[in-house]
């Protein structure tokens, strides 16, 4: 039977992820802190945390879980002829906290956010320790979509994205996909399963398929210079 873990603050293992709860689907363990070594430890087994404000941290492993295998995104025709008329800029960590706020801001269909400044101030560690990573797009020096995530070996975790003009947040798929695959990136992690993530080309995989992946790519390691801060280029 499964049954929800409780933490403290001693960097304990976390359970296994086949020991989450079925409802809510996914929920593994509470409490705890973010810590970057139990933040790297929770993507490294597949896990990572989502709550409220108002909440205590609560860290979770779905079944099943949304992948993109890079080259997989759906690209619609009128999306690449929209992009191309755009005179838009690509970057990679040129501006981690601003794609973290910019991730944060509150959205018409939500009534707040779970990227809270615990939240913010975590992953901002992890990116100082050149764990986390956003990518960035630009119109003219105005910053108008992107997103961020963690890399573990060949698998990047994407945590969230943001638009502030129309299709900013799909370009910076896009961008990503293109540059994960030329650097040998082998799986894109999406989380939760949901219509949106499937019409751009996300499966869902049992959560045994999942950590099957990540176990066979979290330890290959990919050059350093793939995470410095570069302007990139998007071909459509």
């Amino acid at each position: 039977m499964n049954s929800l873990s409780y933490l403290n603050d001693d960097l304990a293992p976390f359970p296994s992820p086949e020991q989450a709860l079925r409802d809510p689907n996914g929920l593994l363990a509470i409490g705890g802190d973010l810590h970057p070594d139990r933040l790297l430890s929770a993507y490294y087994n597949g896990i990572f945390p989502w709550f409220n404000a108002d909440d205590p941290i609560l860290w979770w492993s779905p079944d099943p879980r949304a992948v993109f295998v890079p080259s997989s995104l759906h690209v619609s025709k009128s999306l690449r002829k929209f992009l191309r008329k755009q005179a838009w800029r690509f970057t990679i960590n040129h501006a981690f906290d601003e794609v973290v706020q910019g991730c944060a801001a509150p959205r018409p269909d939500q009534d707040g956010t779970w990227i809270t400044a615990d939240i913010a101030t975590a992953y901002g560690l992890l990116h100082q320790q050149q764990q986390a990573h956003s990518l960035e797009v630009w119109h003219q020096d105005e910053l108008i979509g992107g997103l961020y995530g963690i890399a573990v070996g060949q698998v990047f975790c994407g945590e969230s994205m943001f638009h502030r003009q129309t299709n900013a947040s799909k370009a910076a798929m896009m961008m990503l996909h293109q540059y994960l695959l030329a650097n040998n990136f082998k799986l894109i992690d999406a989380q939760v399963v949901n219509p949106h993530l499937e019409s751009l080309g996300a499966k869902a995989l049992k959560r045994s398929d999942f950590i099957s992946l990540l176990k066979r790519f979290r330890d290959n390691r990919v050059p350093d210079d793939v995470w410095y801060p570069k302007e990139v280029y998007l071909d459509l």
